[in-house]
């Protein structure tokens, strides 16, 4: 063998010395590909595009004041009215002749507002003096005719005693008497019968004189001179039952229909704001004269009355107003129903959201509150509802993000995908 040969043989590696390969390291290798293989699926799972999509929309502060933003327990929505409103007519029927109002003219309680054609009830007034005075002769007749019956009987008597005329006589001369008594007592009778006529006949004629009930303002110009005008509908279409409207702005106030289910939150001489829906920036002091005790069962509502505290011209009957009734005071508020949830009483309590961002009904609810990529489940409490908001009460800050989507999936903790 020559030197190459040994030289070759020393460089060859000799494994029939080695150990046979451990399992074990096979073990260790499929655990760690194991857990690799468990991390990327929880990963996945994580991160998958299967989270609940929803929509985010922001708590709004209602607009307003603080304090009456604060304190607004219930909204609701109405009209102003006319407490006290009436549409002038006259007593009689006849043309009227005269007209001295306008829509927009103002009027005194007493004031003359028109005038009806007085000739037939004149002439009826001067026949009732005319009998008035010949019911008055006869009696001043007949009282003449009694004194000389009276002084004749008198006369009859004496002579009886002197035996100088019969019994027959006297007794003819009382019966004269009597008869003319009995005829005076008659025509003062008929002279009060008289008399009474003419006052029906005087008054008929102070009727011809529309006068206004009391201080207001003329709304409406119902009738026009040479019209036939009637207490009664009467001659077809061609008479008018009523002369012309007088408001009394003084008695004006606010009818709104609140919602059975939270008329417990309205009582007497409850403090409220009024705002007109031509003024929305004008806030009226208000309070609540009284709740009508009935419900209209159709709408599910109970009218409450609701006095204006500041007058101004700028309010006028039938215009639509909105009206928030406030607490009495923060321990009021945080006793009603639903104040022991979260944030009930805080100052900036009061926010709206949509209707479908709200979970419940009634008094109570709940909203998803929105963290990052999850949503909290909080409890609100809920106030006055429309179709476009709704007034949370308490439970919910202004500025908050809350989601809108399907309730059925949406729970405490879940993880969500806020689509734009």
């Amino acid at each position: 063998m020559d030197d190459k040969t040994a030289l070759l043989n020393q460089l060859r590696i000799d494994r029939s010395s080695e150990p046979a390969p451990s399992r074990k390291g096979w073990i260790w290798a499929g655990g760690a590909l194991g857990v690799a293989a468990a991390a990327a699926l929880a990963a996945w799972w994580w991160m998958r595009p299967s989270a609940i999509p929803v929509h985010v929309v922001t708590a709004q502060a209602i607009a307003g004041s603080g304090a009456a933003a604060a304190g607004s327990i219930l909204d609701a929505s109405g009209y102003v009215v006319a407490r006290r409103q009436a549409t002038v007519a006259s007593k009689i029927t006849a043309k009227m002749v005269e007209l001295n109002i306008e829509e927009g003219d103002h009027v005194k309680a007493g004031q003359i507002i028109a005038k009806l054609d007085d000739t037939n009830i004149r002439a009826a007034l001067n026949q009732a003096r005319a009998q008035l005075e010949f019911a008055k002769a006869g009696l001043a007749q007949t009282q003449v005719n009694l004194t000389n019956a009276e002084r004749d009987y008198n006369r009859q008597k004496t002579l009886l005693q002197g035996h100088f005329v019969s019994q027959a006589a006297v007794d003819n001369a009382q019966t004269a008497m009597d008869a003319l008594r009995a005829q005076l007592a008659t025509q003062r009778s008929n002279v009060d019968v008289v008399a009474r006529g003419l006052s029906v006949v005087d008054r008929n004629m102070d009727d011809t004189i529309v006068r206004a009930p009391f201080t207001g303002i003329v709304t409406v110009k119902a009738a026009q001179p040479g019209e036939m005008v009637s207490p009664v509908s009467a001659g077809g279409g061609f008479t008018r039952t009523g002369i012309g409207t007088i408001v009394d702005m003084d008695s004006l106030e606010v009818q709104v229909d609140v919602n059975e289910n939270f008329i417990n939150r309205v009582h007497p001489e409850q403090q409220a704001t009024a705002k007109l829906n031509a003024y929305p920036d004008w806030q009226i002091p208000a309070h609540v004269i009284a709740v009508i005790p009935t419900a209209d069962r159709s709408k599910g509502t109970v009218a409450v009355r609701i006095a204006l505290d500041q007058k101004d011209a700028r309010i006028l009957p039938e215009m639509g107003v909105r009206v928030a009734f406030l607490a009495d005071s923060p321990q009021e508020q945080g006793g009603k129903p639903g104040a022991g949830l979260p944030g009930a009483g805080l100052p900036g309590a009061g926010v709206t959201l949509p209707p479908n961002a709200v979970q419940g009904s009634d008094t109570t609810g709940a909203v998803f509150v929105v963290h990052g990529d999850s949503v909290e489940r909080r409890a609100v409490r809920l106030g006055a509802g429309s179709s476009d908001s709704v007034t949370i009460l308490s439970g919910l800050t202004a500025g908050e993000r809350v989601a809108v989507g399907d309730f059925a999936q949406l729970k405490d903790g879940v993880k969500i995908r806020v689509e734009q």
